[in-house]
C-alpha cells in the first residue's frame, strides 16, 4: 500500500520535489549511520587523526602521503596498545572506512547546500519553510562537530576506543536529524484530512518512542562497550534471569550506563517492553478509521519489532569472541526503520483540533 499521496492531494509540484529532496537526505542519513557502525566494528574510526573539513576529502595519494599518514596514527594510544603489529596494509584497510564514513558526510552536505541554494533562488520556499530549514541545517552541522569530539575522545590518554558517552550522543543526535527531515517531508507529501484522530493511541505512540528512544541510547551504549560480549546468550544473562551484579563496581549511575552486563540486561528489557507495546499499538490501531492510512500502515512498526528483537538476539548469540559485523549493521539498519515506522504512525495521528506551523499541510 502506497503512502505517497496524488498530485491532487499536494499543494504544488515544487513542493514535492523538495519533499523528495528531503526524503534523499533521509535516506543519506540512514546510510551514514551504517558506515558509523563498519566504521566503529572494524576499529576504524580513529585511523585519521586530523579533521579537516576542507582537504580532507582527498585521501592518500602516494606512498609518501600514506606514510605520513600512518606515522600519525603510530602516535595514537590505539596503535600503542592494541595495533602495535599493524603494517602500511593494515592501516590502509582501517583507514579506507574511516574515510568513506567523512566522505559520505561532506557529500551528504553537498546534497542538502546545492539544491538549498537553487530553491531559495527560484524562489521555491514559502516563508513558513525558512525556520525548518535554518534547524535542519543547524542540526546538520551540531552532527559534524560532536562527530569529531567523539574522535577526539579516543585519541589522548590511554583511551583505544572513543567514550561510549560521546559515541552515544553522536548517534542519537544523528536520529534527531533524521526525524526531523523525514517528519518535515512528510507534511509537504500529507495534508490534514488523511491523518486520524485518536488522542489516546497518539499518546501511547509518544510514550512507545519514548521508550524507543531510551532503547537507542542503550544501543549506543551496547555499541561503545562492546556489550554483547558480556553475555552472549539467550534468554538468560550467563545463566542468570538477573545480571549477577546490577550496579557494578563504580556507583548506581556508572552501573546503568557502563557496565557491559547490566547495559546489555536493560538493552533487552526494553527489547521486550517495545515488542509487547507494539503488538498493543497495533489493536489500537485495527479500531481506527479504515479510509485514512494509519489503518494499514500499523502493521509495520509490529513487523519491524519482531525483527529487530530476532535480529538482536542472532547478534548477541554470536558474539562469542568478537561481534558480527554483519549482524549488527543489520540490527542497526532495522533499528532506524523501526524510528522512522513510528514516526510516520506519529505523524498520521493528528492533534486535536490543532493547526499544524508547518507548511504543507491544508486543514
Amino acid at each position: 500500500m502506497s503512502f505517497i499521496p496524488t498530485d491532487s492531494n499536494i499543494h504544488d509540484k515544487h513542493q514535492r520535489i523538495i519533499a523528495y529532496w528531503l526524503l534523499t537526505g533521509v535516506l543519506m542519513i540512514i546510510i551514514q549511520v551504517l558506515l558509523g557502525g563498519i566504521t566503529r566494528l572494524t576499529g576504524s574510526g580513529l585511523s585519521i587523526t586530523d579533521w579537516d573539513p576542507i582537504m580532507g576529502i582527498v585521501p592518500p595519494l602516494n606512498h609518501e602521503d600514506w606514510s605520513v599518514a600512518f606515522q600519525k596514527y603510530q602516535e595514537t594510544p590505539q596503535f600503542r596498545l592494541v595495533n602495535s603489529r599493524f603494517t602500511l596494509a593494515d592501516f590502509q584497510g582501517i583507514y579506507f572506512w574511516e574515510w568513506f564514513h567523512r566522505f559520505w558526510a561532506r557529500l551528504l552536505g553537498f546534497v542538502f547546500i546545492v539544491p538549498f541554494v537553487f530553491f531559495t533562488v527560484r524562489k521555491w520556499f514559502t516563508r513558513p519553510m525558512v525556520k525548518p530549514m535554518i534547524v535542519l541545517f543547524l542540526l546538520g552541522g551540531l552532527q559534524g562537530f560532536v562527530g569529531w569530539i567523539m574522535v577526539a575522545s579516543g585519541l589522548t590518554g590511554s583511551n583505544t576506543s572513543v567514550d561510549h558517552y560521546k559515541l552515544t550522543i553522536h548517534f542519537i543526535s544523528a536520529m534527531v536529524l533524521l526525524c526531523y527531515t523525514l517528519w518535515f517531508a512528510l507534511t509537504l507529501l500529507f495534508v490534514e484530512r488523511q491523518r486520524t484522530y485518536s488522542p489516546r493511541l497518539r499518546s501511547f505512540t509518544l510514550f512507545i518512542l519514548f521508550v524507543l528512544g531510551i532503547q537507542l541510547t542503550y544501543g549506543g551504549f551496547m555499541a561503545g562497550l562492546h556489550a554483547s560480549l558480556a553475555a552472549p546468550n539467550w534468554p538468560g544473562v550467563n545463566g542468570n534471569f538477573f545480571p549477577t551484579a546490577l550496579v557494578g563496581d563504580g556507583s548506581w549511575w556508572y552501573g546503568l550506563t557502563s557496565s557491559r552486563i547490566v547495559v546489555q540486561w536493560i538493552h533487552r528489557g526494553l527489547a521486550y517492553l517495545l515488542a509487547v507495546s507494539l503488538l498493543i499499538w497495533r489493536w489500537k490501531a485495527r479500531k481506527t478509521d479504515r479510509s485514512k492510512p494509519l489503518f494499514g500502515f500499523s502493521i509495520v512498526p509490529v513487523f519491524l519489532v519482531l525483527l529487530q528483537f530476532t535480529l538482536g538476539v542472532l547478534t548477541v548469540l554470536n558474539s562469542t569472541s568478537h561481534i558480527p559485523v554483519f549482524l549488527a549493521v543489520i540490527h542497526q539498519f532495522n533499528g532506524m526503520l523501526l524510528l522512522i515506522a513510528l514516526f510516520v504512525g506519529l505523524f498520521l495521528l493528528r492533534r486535536t483540533g490543532a493547526t499544524s506551523r508547518w507548511p504543507a499541510e491544508n486543514q
